[in-house]
Formats: C-alpha cells, structure tokens, sequence
C-alpha cells in the first residue's frame, strides 16, 4: 500500500496523528522517522532507506555520535536561553519543554546515557549552574551562564555597584558608631565635672561644718560664760514747747 498524496484526506488524517509526542522505542533517528507502533518501527527497520543509511553510519559510528550529541547540546541550551535566559528551572521539568518539538534530536542518539549523565556534563563544562531541587518535584534545577561579553560586562557593573553600596553602608555604619562613641565620652565627661562640682561642694560644707564645731568647742575645767552686750537705751530729748503770751 502506497503513501498518501499530499492534500488528500487519508495524508491529512496521518498528519493529525503523527502531532505531538509519541514513543521514543519506535523513533529512527538516522531517518528522522515516528512510527506509531512496533509493527510500523519493525517494517521500517527493514526498508531499503533504513539499510542504506545504517551502512553509511557503519562506516564511522563515533563521528554521528558525536554530530548527534553536539547537536543535542546546541538545541538543548540554545532553548534554555532563550525561553528562561539565567532564571532556575528544574531539569525535568525543561526536558519536557524540549522535546515537545517531535524533531529534536533524541537523546538515546547521543553519547550521554541518562538525564543525570547530561546534566552533570553541563555543569562540569560551565555551560550551566546545577543545583540539587529542594522542591517537591526533586532532581536538578539548571540555569543558563551567559558568558557572552556584554553579560560580563553587565555582571560587572552589577558587582560594582554592589561594592559601592555595601561601602557605603559601611562607612556610615561607622560614622554612625564613631558619633555613638563620642556622644558616649562626652557623657562621661559631663558627669565627671558634675561629680568634681559636687565633691568640691561637700567638702566646703564639711569645712564650715568643722569651723563651727571648732568654735563652739571648749575645756572641760573652765565654766561656760556667756558675753552678752545689750545697747544703750535710746536718750528721749525733750523738745522746748513756745510760752503762751499772756494778754492782758
């Protein structure tokens, strides 16, 4: 039975059903071909194109090995970049993404055996930061390193910036602790000349106090005498009073 022309319902109809992702097991990918089941992988491994094309990969497997997986590796980060730039994602969940395109390159075409294999080789080359998920979803979380020069520079300035800002913060951390100190001497000065004030204070008082006690300090063998001096009483002068006339 041959194929379908093009355009005809029965070509129209294949199409809908090759869309979307199906079973990587029945997937050539020396002939870039989807069979849908293992009858139709079966009958195409046994085709004339299938044969011609496994002899000319025979002939040096290692070098389409090789073209496959750098292949594999451009697409895979060429995505990463472009659809998440330097943003976390979980690997899983982005391998997902990638294959969604049902011509990709498969990775059991490549050199790397598992999804681990490949991810660990992307974080060993730099390509990619690779972290353990500590989220639900587990495994890795991958995120692009653009090493490009217009990010370094960027990264640069960023990194720059950053130093300035924590510079200054700290210069007026210590501004701000070199005026806390200051305000704490000059506290203490303030109550050292309060506290001279006051002891000079006291001891003037215990002076005086002294003083007067000395004064009123005496021998026991003499008698107490009391000098008391009263004033002289005040001399009421009589004033002349004028002599009446007598009229006669």
């Amino acid at each position: 039975m041959g194929r379908a022309e093009v355009g005809t319902p029965k070509y129209i109809a294949n199409k809908m059903k090759a869309k979307g992702l199906q079973r990587l097991r029945w997937y050539c990918q020396v002939c870039e071909k989807q069979c849908r089941d293992e009858n139709g992988f079966r009958c195409h491994t046994q085709s004339e194109s299938h044969v011609r094309q496994m002899l000319i990969i025979g002939e040096n497997p290692q070098r389409k090995i090789a073209e496959y997986s750098e292949q594999f590796k451009r697409d895979f980060v060429s995505l990463l970049k472009s659809s998440h730039g330097e943003k976390k994602i979980n690997f899983n969940k982005f391998y997902q993404e990638y294959i969604s395109d049902r011509n990709h390159i498969h990775m059991n075409a490549t050199r790397w055996v598992s999804l681990s294999e490949f991810v660990k080789y992307l974080g060993d080359q730099g390509i990619c930061k690779v972290e353990i998920d500590p989220g639900k979803e587990g495994g890795y979380t991958i995120a692009y390193i653009d090493n490009s020069p217009e990010s370094i520079r960027r990264r640069d300035l960023a990194h720059k910036r950053e130093r300035g800002d924590k510079d200054d913060l700290e210069r007026e951390q210590k501004q701000l602790e070199w005026q806390v100190k200051k305000a704490k001497m000059e506290s203490e000065e303030l109550k050292k000349v309060k506290t001279k004030a006051g002891e000079s204070d006291e001891n003037k008082s215990e002076s005086d106090d002294a003083k007067y006690t000395k004064e009123l300090q005496r021998d026991g063998t003499q008698p107490i005498k009391l000098a008391l001096s009263f004033g002289k009483k005040p001399t009421v002068t009589a004033t002349a009073t004028p002599k009446r006339l007598k009229l006669k």
